[in-house]
């Protein structure tokens, strides 16, 4: 994190800050669009050659095709079976596509990638030497952190999708305001130099950790890589098609299972939001079990504690877990949490479907004795 992990004040483990002194106040700065997160826990690979972006789009859940000079998208990699095995935000600046991936995927990412490029004109390089900021569109921090940032005939600033629905993209969350309308985030792509005179000359009432963008994140319910992902994971558990699958593209691996769940089918399991009781103080971690009454129905996905809103989480259940009050147990304590349904049980499902007669079922032939 250059300079910024020298800034009195910061309480780091290793290259990710998690705060500067004051993490509440951090991310009331931070919703302001008034401050900005330095992102240790993010890396940023470089795709670059003529065929960059067709190729990516036939490997990847996103449609990247025709992807505009400082357009964003998000796109996921999928197994054969669909289930996620890599994420990423992608950038491209009419030479190369940047993407965006949490630092304990991106050399896995980076791998998969270089070992599917078969002739593909393309190359694959991880870039540290680029910093990641975060922060909030719309306010007076904007301009200090896109000034700074690396460029290639333009300022390198993702913008997250998950503030829309994306083209192409569908929301199973049934809510009349989706708490990511309020979600503008952005990451700035910094060449190291504009990190450190990023860091030397930012106000102090600016700098942000990530335990404030994470709180933001949760309360808006975005999913990411390294807290949503499991070796079970498919995209529409946590609402991920809102914003990182487009349904209408062409062929891609997993894409048959992601148009079945979709269209016929139910997810087995469901991303939802709780909000903790914090009457005990306690924060649980990210994995402890869900219960409702006596039957385990899911695990903690993520946890942060709110400046408004207090001990939140997003967990995900069994696609039968009731969709009232649930209890978390972690320490030997049981933490009450109410629940807020972000993927419906039935998400997913087309009512009223013609069932089709299999190939394997032929019309029984007409009985002579009736025919006249």
């Amino acid at each position: 994190m250059g300079g910024f992990a020298d800034i009195d004040g910061a309480v780091s483990d290793g290259a990710v800050i998690a705060h500067f002194g004051d993490a509440f106040r951090e991310q009331r700065r931070l919703a302001e669009a008034a401050a900005f997160v330095p992102l240790g826990d993010r890396t940023v690979i470089e795709v670059a050659g003529p065929e960059r972006l067709s190729w990516l789009d036939s490997i990847t859940s996103q449609a990247v095709g025709r992807l505009a000079p400082g357009e964003s998208t998000e796109l996921l990699i999928l197994d054969p079976q669909g289930r996620v095995e890599h994420a990423a935000g992608i950038l491209d600046d009419g030479a190369s596509a940047w993407l965006l991936a949490d630092a304990g995927d991106a050399e896995a990412l980076a791998g998969w990638l270089t070992r599917m490029r078969f002739r593909a004109q393309a190359t694959i390089d991880i870039r540290p030497d680029l910093v990641p900021v975060g922060f909030m569109d719309g306010g007076a921090i904007a301009p200090a952190v896109s000034a700074a940032a690396a460029t290639n005939g333009a300022p390198l600033i993702w913008s997250d999708p998950w503030q829309h629905v994306a083209a192409g993209g569908h929301q199973y969350a049934e809510v009349a305001e989706h708490p990511a309308a309020d979600y503008a985030w952005r990451v700035a792509l910094l060449t190291a130099e504009g990190a450190d005179a990023l860091a030397s000359s930012a106000d102090r009432d600016a700098l942000a950790g990530v335990l404030a963008a994470e709180a933001l994140r949760v309360a808006a319910w975005r999913p990411r890589w390294a807290t949503e992902v499991d070796e079970r994971s498919l995209p529409h558990e946590s609402d991920w098609i809102r914003s990182a699958v487009h349904l209408n593209k062409g062929c891609y691996r997993g894409q048959e299972t992601v148009a079945k769940v979709h269209n016929l089918g139910h997810p087995p399991r469901r991303l939802a939001a709780l909000h903790l009781d914090g009457s005990d103080a306690v924060l649980p971690e990210a994995g402890a079990s869900v219960f409702a009454g006596d039957d385990e129905v899911g695990h903690l996905t993520s946890v942060a504690r709110h400046f408004e809103d207090g001990p939140i989480a997003l967990a995900i259940l069994s696609r039968r877990a009731p969709v009232g009050d649930l209890v978390v147990r972690a320490d030997g304590l049981e933490i009450a949490a109410s629940q807020q349904v972000i993927v419906p049980a039935d998400a997913g499902a087309t009512a009223d479907i013609p069932r089709l007669t299999r190939l394997s079922r032929r019309p029984s032939a007409p009985d002579p004795r009736t025919q006249v």
